[in-house]
């Protein structure tokens, strides 16, 4: 099979366009019939999803910080290989991350790692020959990146397209103009409060991808933008054969459940863990003949009511909790653990595996890169197993009575934070959505917990 050409698609800064201009692509690209490997740059879960509907194929996320070198190089050589073509979208801007001083967590660090090239996405609103110099900084910022070219967006009007070409031409030696996209404000994808609307939930999506597509088609040299990416020869990793089924564990996974890494279900597998899914919305019972649980983050508070009504499954949960198997939350499956949450007013029963009460506030209550260090032996091992993951989510805990004990020391960007990992029994739950990635050994641990309660 060929190598596939791959590249970085980046933004001057949030809110540019780069997603619309990615999801634009591999729409374009996958109807084309090539095999479009689609990457997300950072820890985000709702872009992963878009992308998924774009290419037909699972996105993976490819965080430098979060993931050790090795691993997000075997990431990325793991997935691109099967592909023709290898699309990796940004965060934020270039050269945002985790320091104000340096490339830590940021695109511009992720394309080095990987070698690959840089399509710079700027938003032209109201430039014209300041384009250039906007551009031009960008691409003179760090020597060592590649640019593999450039895409205008939300240009006003086909005068406007021939300025801004003429003052790059001038101006910008080196990556070519590959287009100027008009502002459409009918193509903007939907938002609510923790940013895009997820594809489970994104009305008329498809036709949307679709309507991006042609964007692209009109108005970017998709032929050029093929041409100026490089084959890559990503050496796939030795993966040792996964061992036969270990133990079954339940998956929620439905609209209100949908933030999980790919990688964490690949290591789970590869650690002899047989998934099956369920839909805490729609399943009157739980799969049969589980070993233990895995609930993800999500939305459940823009689906409390029917997370509410579906009392059976919610009994069932917390009878599987109190037997002393496994059961491994995280963020949205925290709140679905709880004994309640309120929303607008409004409060709504849920699991009621543990005694606190969740309430979605107006503002953002915690968001950041998080490094969970375990103080006493848990369902992803031994005291002392250190992983790294992402916390983000607007609601927060109300005190109880009868706090569970906690296993996690916490470290953010500005140092220590508060203990988290609650423990009842066999059942561990936290707002930190845990890369696996960052220690395997701790899937491998949730599994041979599992396992061991079979």
């Amino acid at each position: 099979m060929p190598a596939p050409k791959a590249c970085v698609i980046a933004g001057t800064h949030s809110g540019c366009g780069k997603t619309s201009v990615t999801l634009g692509l591999m729409t374009a690209f996958a109807r084309r019939g090539l095999r479009v490997a689609p990457f997300k740059a950072g820890p985000d879960f709702i872009d992963p999803g878009l992308h998924a509907r774009a290419a037909g194929r699972h996105s993976h996320n490819l965080d430098s910080w979060m993931l050790p070198p090795k691993a997000v190089r075997d990431l990325f050589a793991r997935h691109a290989g099967e592909a023709d073509l290898a699309l990796v979208e940004g965060v934020m801007g270039l050269f945002d991350g985790l320091s104000p001083t340096e490339n830590t967590g940021s695109t511009a660090e992720l394309a080095a790692l990987l070698d690959l090239p840089v399509i710079l996405v700027a938003d032209a609103r109201s430039l014209a020959r300041s384009a250039a110099a906007l551009v031009q900084g960008y691409v003179r910022f760090d020597p060592a990146l590649r640019f593999a070219g450039v895409i205008l967006d939300r240009v006003g009007s086909t005068s406007h397209a021939d300025t801004l070409r003429k003052a790059l031409e001038a101006h910008l030696p080196g990556p070519p103009l590959l287009g100027c996209l008009p502002r459409d404000d009918s193509l903007a994808l939907p938002a609510r409060h923790l940013g895009l609307v997820t594809a489970e939930d994104a009305a008329g999506l498809d036709e949307l991808l679709g309507r991006l597509a042609d964007a692209c088609e009109r108005h970017l040299d998709l032929d050029a933008l093929l041409a100026a990416l490089p084959a890559v020869a990503p050496a796939a990793p030795d993966d040792p054969p996964p061992p036969g089924t270990r133990a079954r564990i339940g998956l929620a996974r439905d609209r209100a459940f949908c933030f999980v890494y790919e990688e964490n279900l690949r290591l789970l597998r590869d650690a002899g863990a047989e998934i099956a899914p369920f839909s805490p919305l729609a399943d009157k019972h739980l799969p049969p003949d589980l070993d233990g649980l895995y609930l993800p983050g999500g939305y459940p508070e823009l689906a409390a009511f029917d997370l509410a009504q579906n009392a059976s499954l919610r009994k069932e949960i917390l009878a599987f909790s109190r037997s002393g198997r496994p059961v491994y939350a995280e963020c949205g499956g925290l709140l679905y653990l709880l004994d309640r949450i309120s929303v607008e007013g409004r409060t709504f029963p849920m699991c009621g595996a543990f005694p606190f009460r969740a309430e979605l506030k107006p503002r953002l209550a915690a968001l950041g890169y998080r490094q969970v260090t375990t103080t006493r032996p848990t369902l992803l091992g031994p005291a002392g197993t250190t992983l790294r993951g992402h916390e983000f989510h607007y609601t927060a805990l109300e005190p109880a009575p009868g706090t569970p004990d906690t296993a996690y020391a916490v470290s953010g960007r500005d140092g220590p934070r508060p203990a988290e990992g609650f423990c009842h029994e066999n059942t561990l739950a936290s707002y930190i959505h845990l890369h696996f990635g960052s220690c395997p050994e701790a899937a491998r641990a949730f599994v041979e917990a599992c396992a061991a309660r079979r």
